[in-house]
């Protein structure tokens, strides 16, 4: 337990967790438990409505039920990303990370089904990347 101005409040990441939480880290964490979601409900639309999106003649043309369990698996494991990042485990960092990179390419190709909610997703998640990349590294003194 630390102590600030008389009180006690508890220490994040407890022992053994690998890394206590910086504001990087907390941003990206909750980024990350935004951006998953979003990517869930994207991935429901698409595997309900099939029909829903449908541009003529693109290179990374797939089925949309195809996109939607995509983005359904992609949405999951960002949500786990930043519940590890959040509960301050060691590997919450990296996976967040790739997986954050993962959504970003991945949305980088649905641009031509989903334009607008593509390029906002892609800049979330290059903040994540960004976040976590600039973030003190587990065990390192101080942040930066």
């Amino acid at each position: 337990m630390a102590t600030t101005s008389g009180r006690t409040r508890p220490e994040r990441g407890g022992p053994g967790s690998g890394e206590t939480i910086d504001s990087a880290a907390l941003f990206a964490g909750a980024a990350l438990m935004l951006s998953g979601p979003l990517s869930i409900l994207l991935g429901v639309t698409g595997i309900a409505r099939d029909t829903l999106f449908s541009p003529p003649g693109y290179v990374y043309r797939f089925d949309l039920t195809s996109w939607g369990w995509l983005h359904l698996a992609i949405g999951l494991a960002l949500v786990v990303a930043g519940m590890g990042i959040l509960a301050g485990r060691s590997w919450g960092r990296g996976a967040g990370i790739a997986v954050a990179g993962v959504s970003l390419i991945t949305q980088f190709m649905f641009i031509p089904y989903y334009p607008v909610w593509s390029i906002v997703v892609m800049v979330l998640d290059l903040v994540i990347v960004w976040a976590l990349a600039r973030g003190s590294a587990p065990g390192a003194a101080g942040g930066r």
